[in-house]
């Protein structure tokens, strides 16, 4: 990243380094070097504008990025930030994209994500979905054209400083494998909901993946030489495996509860209902369909997501209001 980054600087580097790479299952106190939040911002701020992204969607970017660290996400942080700096640098992602409301009624939106930064489109179709619910009573806006959003948290989290409750949703590149079988075909899929309470210290956040274990936690342990947990991954044959390399050199995760006997079957299915609600919906890629991580920087990610936005007595109209087709949902 200093490559992109001259002025960086390297003492912060080498902190932010030891930092990321020791995070994971390491006790804080054991961590030798802390960094910043104001320092970290600034950083990736610097190593987006060096190739070419506007400062307001690199601020955007960098926010989103250590939301996750602070949040204990690692995986989704700074882990990530090559991966953002080179697709925009190859012109895989538009820095500088903008997205667009392609259709609208009072409660919904389609949005087109303009192949722009994920951060940059998953606030837009939040702050739209929370303008919805407070008029409408719900906003349910769906988008195509974005690429990786970060965690999903931040976005359901949103709607809490306005009293609504917040739901996120995003397909993702082919990683997981379902159960009783033995090639990637569905994407980690995090599902986020986000509810007030009196104190927002209280309030109740979810957000998940719909894997066991997010593939960036599986790269740190092999970063730091160790095994996974029993019930992330599977190798090339679709066998169960505790090797980093065997899950990320051909084989691929396991849905959200490991095995079928240990009730997998349940993240596959939750998986499969995250990509009705965001590829099916939207018309957009889903499932196999959608690029490969192992392609990214070949070609254009155009990943799907859903925002919703909920106020008070919104409830049964939800499902009535977010249907493409104009049928009755809800009275069929």
């Amino acid at each position: 990243l200093s490559t992109f980054c001259p002025a960086a600087n390297s003492r912060a580097l080498l902190s932010l380094s030891i930092s990321v790479g020791k995070m994971a299952f390491t006790n804080g106190s054991e961590l030798p070097n802390i960094v910043a939040v104001k320092e970290v911002h600034a950083f990736i701020v610097r190593c987006m504008e060096a190739v070419g992204t506007p400062s307001d969607h690199a601020g955007e970017l960098a926010k989103g990025l250590v939301a996750a660290d602070s949040r204990g996400h690692y995986s989704h942080g700074l882990n990530r930030l090559d991966m953002y700096v080179n697709e925009v640098k190859s012109g895989q992602c538009n820095g500088k994209a903008k997205p667009e409301i392609m259709k609208q009624t009072a409660a919904t939106a389609f949005v087109d994500g303009k192949n722009g930064i994920g951060f940059v489109v998953g606030n837009y179709c939040m702050e739209l979905a929370i303008v919805k619910a407070k008029e409408a009573g719900i906003g349910w806006v769906t988008c195509t054209g974005s690429n990786h959003y970060g965690i999903a948290g931040q976005y359901a989290m949103q709607a809490l400083d306005h009293g609504l409750l917040g739901m996120s949703f995003t397909n993702s590149s082919p990683l997981v494998v379902p159960t009783r079988a033995k090639q990637n075909i569905l994407g980690t899929n995090p599902i986020a909901v986000a509810a007030p309470a009196c104190s927002k210290e209280d309030s109740f956040v979810l957000d998940m993946a719909t894997s066991t274990a997010a593939l960036g936690k599986i790269e740190m342990e092999r970063r730091k030489g160790n095994s996974i947990p029993s019930g992330w991954g599977v190798d090339s044959s679709g066998k169960e495996s505790l090797d980093p390399n065997a899950v990320l050199g051909g084989g691929g995760l396991m849905p959200l509860g490991g095995s079928e006997l240990t009730a997998g079957y349940k993240g596959y299915g939750l998986a499969m209902m995250v990509d009705v609600f965001c590829g099916i919906l939207s018309g957009g890629p889903f499932a196999h369909h959608i690029r490969k991580w192992q392609a990214a920087g070949t070609s254009v990610a155009n990943l799907v997501g859903v925002s919703l936005g909920c106020g008070p007595n919104a409830g049964y109209q939800c499902l009535c209001n977010v249907n493409p087709l104009g049928t009755d949902i809800c009275g069929s």
